[in-house]
């Protein structure tokens, strides 16, 4: 399944259930959707195959295990050749912390959202994962007040 071809109703219910819950039985999923378990588990291993659905996991809230603060980070590179690029992306692989690094189009090359305990913590990220790279020009940093809406769940 490429990203042009269109989900069945069938595929679009399932995600819409597993979305909420991945960790629901098969037979569960067949009887929310009004479909046999067989033809459930046969579609869900297409759409795995396919890339359209990973690996189910159990979302984490980051203030019950020390690590409320949550973080936005704009990064302007000095150049954009693929050794740079490569370079930083792989600095950013090496940080935990940072849970999410989108590269944007505008005046800043790329978008971090980093969660720490404190702002000793964010500082030491910024200190020693951000600023000191050789292909980092300057960087911006916001701080997430509160967070209004959070969602892993994609419309289908």
């Amino acid at each position: 399944m490429n990203c042009m071809t269109k989900l069945t109703p069938l595929e679009a219910r399932m995600l819409a259930i597993l979305q909420s819950d991945a960790s629901i039985s098969m037979s569960e999923l067949a009887r929310q959707t009004n479909s046999s378990s067989a033809t459930c588990w046969r579609r869900l291993r297409e759409l795995e195959e396919a890339g359209v659905v990973s690996a189910p996991v159990r979302l984490v809230d980051p203030a019950k295990v020390g690590r409320g603060m949550d973080a936005f980070c704009q990064v302007r590179m000095k150049a954009q050749d693929a050794e740079a690029r490569s370079a930083f992306q792989r600095a950013m692989d090496l940080e935990p912390a940072i849970v999410e690094v989108y590269s944007i189009s505008g005046d800043w090359d790329y978008l971090l959202h980093i969660v720490v305990k404190d702002i000793p913590d964010l500082e030491n990220i910024l200190m020693t994962r951000i600023h000191e790279l050789d292909c980092v020009a300057t960087a911006s940093t916001m701080f997430v007040l509160r967070r209004v809406k959070h969602t892993t769940r994609i419309p289908v």
